[in-house]
């Protein structure tokens, strides 16, 4: 048989390879750890932001609509932290900061792209479901 037909890719395919990766030292943060970290709104908004151009703090405080001073800040360094994002300092007065996603985050990027057209391709199933199991908890709630 033609070894290349039955080659695994280098993709984990379920819970428990990623749990022998984690056991041999093969994969040193834990899965949900990192994905902990990415699913956060800010830090979502805050990589589209810097996916489709550098940007300054103040600029991704007018970006990203609700977010504290703070929470951007913490984020920021929290995403610079896991190499999601670049830090430039220009030395000008007053200085010149600016974030750009780096390649790992963009590679993140089109993963949410994916899921995003997934959620618009299948948006009015979701509503259909939900909608067909509100009636029955409705139906079950009246029956006496």
């Amino acid at each position: 048989m033609y070894q290349g037909n039955i080659a695994v890719p280098e993709q984990l395919r379920t819970i428990e390879d990623a749990e022998c990766l984690i056991e041999s030292g093969e994969c040193p943060i834990p899965p949900r750890e990192i994905l902990d970290r990415i699913a956060g709104k800010w830090a979502i908004l805050i990589i589209v932001s810097t996916a489709r151009a550098p940007r300054r703090f103040t600029e991704l405080e007018r970006l990203i609509e609700g977010i504290s001073r703070r929470m951007l800040t913490l984020t920021l360094r929290n995403l610079e932290r896991d190499g999601l994002l670049e830090r430039t300092v220009y030395p000008t007065v007053p200085p010149k900061v600016e974030y750009r996603a780096t390649d790992m985050a963009l590679e993140l990027y089109e993963a949410m792209l994916t899921l995003t057209n997934w959620s618009r391709k299948y948006s009015s199933a979701v509503a259909e479901a939900r909608r067909r199991y509100d009636e029955r908890q409705a139906a079950e709630r009246d029956r006496p």
